[in-house]
């Protein structure tokens, strides 16, 4: 069996089983999950336009990484999707644990406390109403 013909196979593959809805994700982001999780509460099942809305005037860190990732699924849906804007709206978010980060804090008498520097994968995923 050749080569090509094999790589033509796993695209044809890849292309029968890939999203249809648009989507994006950040990937080892330096926001603990429960934190995510309250910003991203706020904007699903919103249109994209308020939820953007609701990402600027937030006033938690985690919305400004957030925001960065709808902008990111907007440009998805319109560029690779051929999708109307205007009628996008927030259909799933995802926040999943990420490796943590181990440090060790010194204490009186020799102690160490460890810190724990949780991390998450955030992903959008839009549709159109």
């Amino acid at each position: 069996m050749a080569k090509g013909h094999r790589s033509q196979i796993k695209k044809e593959r890849n292309i029968a089983t890939q999203e249809k809805r648009p989507h994006a994700s950040v990937k080892y982001t330096g926001i603990p999950v429960s934190k995510a999780q309250i910003v991203l509460d706020q904007i699903k099942g919103k249109d994209v336009a308020t939820a953007a809305a609701l990402l600027e005037y937030s006033p938690r860190y985690a919305s400004a990484v957030i925001a960065k990732v709808l902008k990111s699924a907007v440009a998805n849906a319109e560029n690779n999707l051929g999708m109307d804007v205007s009628k996008l709206y927030v259909e799933d978010v995802v926040a999943g644990q990420a490796p943590t980060l181990k440090r060790i804090r010194p204490r009186a008498q020799g102690r160490a406390y460890r810190i724990l520097k949780r991390s998450s994968h955030i992903s959008i995923i839009l549709n159109e109403r």
